[in-house]
């Protein structure tokens, strides 16, 4: 079926040709976590099959894909946004076709929004349907009419995964995204992703170990392992790692994310002994009260957390979290707890958050609220908190080097992240690509990065 489509949209495709003298042009606006990213890489890919070429900016494309987040509501919230920036395109390029796709779109009262204000998007779908892509543009050209289907998410059997469909585009050619599985079965009480994303199924060692080996030998130095919970892992992630440390051409493995509830010993050794796994976990903490850590239902205590943080800091790992502010019931004490935990295990980085009620999670039912001031003085107290430790752990870098692989380059300055996720602007007097690995010897730090320049 996959191959008929791609006959019929490229024909169509020969047709503008002919009247404009120019193919479709593509572009992508991906909003979220890494998964979306690979997500949005694969769709390009299968867009490339089809015909389409990407275009340079949003407003000289024919097709544009917003590939969409919803684990907060600020994220929803540009994603309309920018649906409505598109909409004006249109009156310039009447052929414009819309599509919105991701964890947004799976939510069941989108259908509703989209069917009732968003009548111009042309296609929704959802996260478990994306190999669908071909058949919902066919169906909107011939039918002119808005395809909306977000099918395919309870089917166990069935992994929404666009093998053999090879990504031409990468934001860095020096490295990826693999995923090892989808969905989540943890079900946090904030957490909108098992209901988005489906239950968890895991991809086959084999299967990722020849895309990894793929990369690898396509010039990939480093691999971003992807999952909601990695350590879960249907067959067993310490094993995989080991397999895909092997892979020739690969320098570097990193991974997430990590529940604390099943990170294993075997996976802290192996973090501290696979000389290409990197030295640095991202470990999730959310709150440092084991109350607040039960309400969320995160099946781990305060003191189990900081068990499994310091093994990981005594086997020299750099660990980085994410935190929750203001969830409904936290009190000043849970507060404390949270700023407790900080100081003890002094996190290398965090992505902090205040909580965002999303519809349809057990936590959106409850009315013990936080004030929203009391949530933004928590909010400030904590960021502050993280930045005077981050800067307290970088001053003791100054003197040292470090191996940094480089990420962007311009005009002689250089930017990149060491073996343990720091990042570090510096410069060279020899030229470097994307990709290489240089010693970096640091002179000036700041709390979220390094500076220095090569030896």
């Amino acid at each position: 079926m996959m191959q008929d489509y791609r006959y019929l949209i490229q024909s169509y495709n020969d047709e503008i040709k002919k009247r404009e003298g120019q193919p479709l042009r593509f572009f992508v606006r991906t909003y979220g976590c890494q998964m979306n990213s690979r997500d949005s890489e694969k769709l390009a890919a299968l867009l490339g099959v089809l015909g389409y070429e990407e275009a340079a900016s949003q407003a000289d494309a024919d097709f544009i894909l917003f590939n969409t987040c919803c684990v907060r509501e600020s994220a929803e919230d540009r994603v309309f946004g920018h649906i409505g920036q598109a909409k004006r395109l249109r009156r310039a390029k009447p052929g414009l076709v819309i599509a919105v796709a991701g964890c947004m779109t799976q939510q069941e009262e989108m259908t509703d929004i989209f069917r009732q204000k968003y009548r111009y998007v042309n296609i929704v779908f959802g996260t478990a349907n994306r190999h669908r892509l071909p058949e919902f543009i066919w169906q909107n050209l011939q039918t002119g009419k808005q395809v909306i289907d977000i099918t395919g998410l309870d089917d166990e059997n069935e992994l929404p995964e666009l093998d053999g469909i090879p990504v031409t585009t990468r934001e860095f050619p020096h490295k990826a995204g693999v995923n090892i599985m989808f969905g989540c079965d943890n079900f946090c009480s904030y957490c909108i992703v098992p209901y988005v994303r489906g239950r968890e199924k895991s991809r086959a060692a084999g299967d990722i170990l020849q895309e990894v080996e793929a990369l690898a030998a396509d010039g990939v130095k480093e691999i971003m392992l992807l999952g909601q919970n990695v350590n879960s892992y249907a067959g067993g992630f310490v094993p995989l790692l080991e397999r895909i440390n092997a892979v020739p051409g690969l320098q570097r493995i990193r991974f997430m994310t990590s529940h604390p509830k099943d990170l294993s010993p075997e996976l802290i050794n192996a973090v501290a002994c696979l000389p290409k796994l990197c030295k640095h976990v991202h470990l999730p903490m959310q709150s440092g009260s084991s109350k607040v850590l039960a309400d969320m239902n995160r099946k781990y205590t305060k003191e189990e957390y900081l068990t499994v943080a310091l093994r990981l800091k005594s086997a020299g790992v750099t660990l980085t979290t994410d935190i929750i502010v203001g969830y409904p019931g936290e009190t000043e004490e849970d507060f404390e707890h949270t700023l407790d935990v900080i100081r003890k295990v002094r996190f290398g980085g965090a992505f902090t958050f205040m909580y965002s009620k999303r519809s349809g999670t057990p936590a959106a039912e409850r009315t013990d609220n936080i004030p929203r001031k009391t949530i933004a003085d928590r909010f400030d107290r904590l960021t502050e908190e993280i930045a005077r430790i981050m800067l307290e752990i970088n001053q003791t870098q100054i003197g040292s080097t470090l191996d940094v692989m480089v990420e962007e380059t311009r005009d002689g300055a250089y930017k990149g992240r060491a073996d343990d996720h720091s990042l570090v602007h510096f410069t060279s007097e020899m030229p470097l690509q994307q990709g290489d690995i240089t010693q970096v010897r640091i002179s000036e730090v700041k709390s979220f990065y390094l500076q220095g320049a090569t030896e």
